[in-house]
């Protein structure tokens, strides 16, 4: 028996599902150990790219979202599985970056206008 026309066959329906296109990406979220310091670090679980977000003050408004684009070192890493992890200092403003797949991992923190993540190492 022929599949209906209008229902896609269930090896078309995996094909898609499995290009990356069609996976949403994953993301891992983790605030700086530093009490006194309201960021919060985010990690693509796939590619290793890096930001930080946090709170700012604007005159008129309730606030805004103060974001740090990847830059040296915090942009896509080779595909791994990426994870942050934050040191028991209470004083540390940056996390680790860690690729649990290769055992990588790196220091990551905010430099200027950018989060910036030092080279990958075991």
């Amino acid at each position: 028996m022929l599949p209906h026309p209008a229902r896609p066959s269930l090896a078309l329906a995996l094909f898609i599902a499995a290009t990356p296109a069609a996976r949403a990406a994953n993301y891992e979220y983790l605030a700086a150990p530093q009490t006194d310091l309201n960021r919060i670090y985010r990690v693509d679980t796939a590619t290793g790219e890096v930001v930080a977000c946090q709170y700012g003050l604007k005159e008129g408004t309730i606030g805004v979202t103060l974001c740090y684009p990847p830059g040296e070192g915090a942009g896509p890493q080779t595909n791994g599985e990426y994870g942050l992890v934050a040191s028991r200092h209470d004083r540390e403003v940056g996390v680790f970056r860690v690729d649990r797949r290769a055992g990588g991992l790196s220091i990551c923190y905010v430099l200027l206008d950018n989060t910036v993540c030092t080279p990958q190492t075991r």
